[in-house]
């Protein structure tokens, strides 16, 4: 049966609904055998609308694909925070400074695009990081010792010598 679209008569709508559902009814799958025993979802539906509205492909050319390596920046790590916090905390002997100056360095190099010459820079930032801090940790645990020795030794040497 045909669809018009016309809608004659008091029971045009029952009519309507018979036309289209004897319509749907006779629609081939396009992959048959498919729905074997199982009865066709949304998707299965709206695939083979969609095969049936667009049709086959337009063109029997064979599809080729285009590969475009794109090389991302290599991750240098320059350990700008750590030779701040060197500077600002346990700077013994300068040395978080200088680890802070090649951590600039080594930035700088990376902006440039030199990662050679940024690794070099911050491989010396971290060497200096890791004396900075294992320095000062030995140093401030070293004062803070001596501090609570001497704390504790005033007040015994003041009882043995009896005042001043």
């Amino acid at each position: 049966m045909e669809t018009t679209g016309e809608r004659e008569g008091p029971d045009h709508r029952s009519q309507y609904n018979t036309r289209v559902r004897t319509m749907s009814h006779n629609a081939q799958p396009f992959f048959p055998d498919t729905h074997a025993g199982v009865p066709p979802t949304y998707e299965m539906l709206k695939e083979e609308h969609e095969v049936a509205v667009l049709g086959p492909p337009q063109s029997s050319a064979p599809v080729t694909t285009t590969v475009i390596n794109i090389r991302g920046e290599t991750a240098v790590p320059d350990h700008i925070v750590w030779s701040l916090f060197n500077t600002i905390f346990l700077n013994w002997c300068c040395l978080g400074f200088v680890a802070f100056a090649y951590s600039v360095k080594s930035r700088d190099r990376k902006m440039v695009g030199d990662v050679i010459g940024a690794q070099t820079y911050a491989s010396t930032a971290k060497c200096l990081n890791i004396c900075a801090l294992v320095l000062g940790l030995l140093l401030t645990i070293t004062f803070i010792i001596l501090f609570v020795t001497g704390s504790l030794m005033i007040p015994q040497m003041v009882r043995q010598h009896g005042g001043y």
